[in-house]
C-alpha cells in the first residue's frame, strides 16, 4: 500500500567538469577558485547547478564550461554520476561529471561565481604530497577524470592531436609519458607503436638534430581505434618522466 504522506527527497542536479591539457610536457587540469560558500577561496573543478528543469544537462555543462572559464567548443564525455549523501554542505546533491582533454586550450578566463581560473598539474593535485586541495569530492572526480584520459590514449590516437603534424616517435613517448604520469622505454614504445596498425605514418624528409642521426618524421594515421591498443605495462613506475635515450636517435628530456 502506497503511503499518501510520503514525498520525494529534494535533491538538486549538478554538473562538474574535468579538463585536460598538456603544457610544458605536463598534464593539466582547469581549476577554478570558488567566490562563493560553501568553500570560498577553495579551488574545485568547474560546474555547478542547472538553471531549470528545461535545461539538458550537458547544455548546463557547456554554460559552465563558457561562464566559469570562457571555453568553447570543447569535446565533453561523461564520466560518471556522484551523489553520496553529504558530499556537499547544502544538501542532497547529484552531479553528472563530464570529461574534455584536448591540446593548445587558452588560458581561461573566470566568471560569475569563479574568483579566478587557472591551469594546475595533476601532480600537485593528485600525488602523495599534493598542495593543491580541491572542494566538495572533487579530488576524486578529477582521479577518476584522469584515469578515463589514461585509458583513452591506450585505445585511440588521441595523443597525435597534441603533437605537431608531423612528428617524432620521441615527441610522440612525451604525450603518452605526461598522460601516465610514468617513464617509458622508448625501444619498447616504439614497438608498440609500430605494432599498432594504422596509428601513425611516416612521412616527409627528417628533421636534423644537432646530436646523433637525424629521427624520422611521422604524421597521424588514418584509425582512431587503436588495433592491438597502447596498453600501460603495469611494470611501469609513476616517475616523472626524464632524459633518456631516443631510439631514432639523441636523446630528450
Amino acid at each position: 500500500m502506497t503511503d499518501d504522506r510520503w514525498e520525494p527527497p529534494s535533491v538538486l542536479l549538478a554538473v562538474d567538469l574535468v579538463i585536460l591539457t598538456l603544457r610544458e610536457a605536463r598534464l593539466h587540469v582547469l581549476l577554478v577558485e570558488r567566490g562563493v560558500e560553501p568553500y570560498r577561496g577553495a579551488f574545485a573543478l568547474p560546474g555547478g547547478f542547472l538553471h531549470d528543469e528545461g535545461e539538458a544537462i550537458e547544455a548546463a555543462a557547456r554554460r559552465e564550461l563558457s561562464e566559469e572559464a570562457g571555453l568553447f567548443d570543447v569535446h565533453l564525455e561523461t564520466i560518471g554520476v556522484y551523489g553520496e549523501p553529504g558530499r556537499d554542505p547544502r544538501g542532497r546533491v547529484v552531479s553528472i561529471a563530464y570529461l574534455a582533454i584536448a591540446p593548445r586550450l587558452p588560458d581561461p578566463i573566470a566568471g560569475t561565481d569563479a574568483a579566478g581560473a587557472c591551469w594546475t598539474p595533476v601532480e600537485d593535485v593528485l600525488s602523495t604530497s599534493a598542495h593543491v586541495k580541491l572542494a566538495f569530492d572533487h579530488r576524486r572526480i578529477l582521479a577518476d577524470g584522469v584515469e578515463r584520459a589514461r585509458t583513452k590514449l591506450e585505445h585511440t590516437s588521441l595523443a597525435t592531436a597534441f603533437c605537431g603534424e608531423t612528428f617524432t616517435i620521441s615527441e610522440l613517448q612525451q604525450v603518452y609519458e605526461a598522460v601516465w604520469g610514468v617513464r617509458l622505454d622508448p625501444r619498447n614504445f616504439y614497438r608498440k607503436v609500430q605494432s599498432a596498425h594504422g596509428f601513425i605514418v611516416a612521412t616527409g624528409p627528417v628533421r636534423r638534430t644537432q646530436n646523433g642521426r637525424p629521427p624520422r618524421l611521422f604524421k597521424a594515421g588514418p584509425v582512431q581505434a587503436l588495433y592491438p591498443p597502447m596498453v600501460r605495462s603495469t611494470q611501469a613506475g609513476h616517475e616523472a618522466p626524464g632524459r633518456h635515450a631516443d631510439p631514432e636517435g639523441g636523446e630528450h628530456s
